[in-house]
């Protein structure tokens, strides 16, 4: 589905350390002038639940075309999107290791465990030194959290900056609605279909899904999905199920800590680099009187973000439903960011 840019996926292993190996995938422009400049910025995304690594490509593909046409105003060397251990690619080759201690929870505290061992190098399997790179952190929902979670940890990821688009974090007056009707919607969601192509056709005519960018609906197929038998299915021979099951799925809703702690950390992150806050335009999962209470409570005013923005068309889905919208938004908080003075010395 990438148009723009070549890509190469790894196994990252920090095992004995920790149990779950990490999946991810590098992108890179071919001719871009700044594949070896220490520089140009490297871009790390992290997914939200229920979703993959590859969610980000058709946003990815978007940026890349605003990047060609922003005349060198700041440079990007490459962008990594990783799993969390219990989506995408590294749901399968983990599903036995989770079925040790990370169900009925799945923490969300360990995707930003894994976070930190990739970026910090506290395993084998990708022969990149994160810490000579100019990172900037670019999260989804839970992804966005995780990445603050990731923080948490030493040595110290040395992010220049984050970018959280629908951070998925509240007040703990707020958690309890929210988490319900997504355990529920994963409880009762159906997760086995006889092809690829009638999942994608049964999602399609579904409203939820008609809502979705095709190239993301068609990746969500393609990237998200796995044959069966599996661990959880092991009688069941035909047909494709979710990468993410709907067991693990139901596990990251399920816990309590994972929005709250990165709603007490915000503000104390936000004096350390630029901080970037992203929403939906549609105010549907996390509803209105929440976001502003995470800017005006969590960050301690808009005053403290480098900038907070909406996207056009989309709610809390926002990859999913605006990957052209979202794209364009976070262009303009890299500009803020790292355009600005070579601005300043053009005028």
């Amino acid at each position: 589905m990438i148009i723009t840019m070549s890509s190469e996926s790894y196994v990252f292993d920090p095992r004995p350390n920790y149990p779950l190996v990490v999946t991810a995938k590098r992108y890179w422009k071919q001719s871009s002038p700044y594949l070896d400049d220490p520089e140009a910025l490297t871009l790390i995304f992290a997914h939200g639940t229920g979703f993959h690594k590859e969610q980000w490509e058709p946003t990815m593909d978007e940026l890349n075309i605003l990047l060609e046409g922003n005349h060198g105003a700041f440079k990007v060397r490459e962008m990594w999107s990783i799993d969390a251990p219990n989506h995408g690619d590294a749901a399968v080759l983990n599903e036995k290791a989770l079925k040790w201690g990370y169900e009925p929870v799945f923490g969300w505290e360990e995707y930003g465990r894994t976070l930190h061992a990739f970026l910090t190098g506290f395993g084998t399997g990708v022969d990149v030194d994160f810490s000579k790179r100019r990172l900037v952190g670019i999260g989804h929902s839970m992804g966005a959290s995780c990445l603050i979670l990731s923080l948490g940890y030493s040595p110290t990821i040395k992010f220049e900056s984050l970018i959280l688009c629908e951070l998925m974090s509240m007040a703990q007056r707020y958690t309890g609605k929210p988490s319900s009707m997504l355990v529920n919607g994963a409880v009762n969601r159906r997760d086995i279909w006889p092809t690829r192509e009638d999942a994608y056709k049964l999602l399609k005519s579904r409203p939820a899904w008609k809502a979705w960018d095709d190239r993301v609906l068609r990746i969500f197929v393609n990237e998200g999905m796995r044959p069966l038998p599996t661990v959880d299915y092991p009688d069941k021979t035909d047909g494709v199920t979710l990468k993410c099951s709907r067991i693990q799925e139901t596990a990251c809703y399920r816990d309590p800590l994972g929005p709250s702690r990165p709603y007490i950390m915000l503000k104390h992150v936000a004096k350390r680099l630029p901080v970037h806050m992203i929403y939906g335009a549609i105010d549907d999962y996390i509803p209105r009187e929440v976001k502003e209470d995470v800017v005006k409570n969590a960050a301690g005013g808009e005053e403290n973000l480098a900038s907070l923005s909406r996207v056009e068309n989309a709610g809390h889905l926002v990859i999913q439903m605006n990957p052209t919208g979202l794209a364009q938004r976070i262009h303009e908080a890299l500009f803020l960011t790292f355009g600005s003075r070579k601005l300043q010395a053009r005028l």
